[in-house]
């Protein structure tokens, strides 16, 4: 599919994570200190919405169950053999890009 515009980067300001649709795909974009991670929206425990979950530094929580996830690499703080997709972020001007792929 190729990297899809997603937001603005002021919409996304640093210490937030927030839910997107792209291309079919629940994604969670988030910003941890002006870097920017997408990772599957979609929590390994009972399918609670990341991106509306707590964002501390790298760890996000999902606000169904308070599983963890490091949105640097989608591994579970819990248990970090599983984990949920990432996907390539790029910036371009003031916009971001996201690659869920095919």
């Amino acid at each position: 599919m190729g990297f899809v515009r997603t937001v603005r980067i002021e919409e996304l300001p640093p210490g937030t994570i927030r839910e997107l649709q792209i291309e079919g795909k629940a994604v969670a974009l988030a910003n941890v200190a002006g870097k920017f991670y997408a990772i599957n929206n979609t929590c390994l425990h009972r399918a609670g919405p990341l991106g509306q979950g707590a964002l501390e530094g790298k760890i996000v929580t999902c606000p169904w169950h308070g599983w963890q996830y490091d949105v640097t690499n989608g591994r579970a703080v819990q248990n970090p053999t599983v984990g949920v997709d990432c996907y390539p972020v790029e910036v371009r001007g003031h916009d971001l890009f996201v690659d869920v792929g095919p």
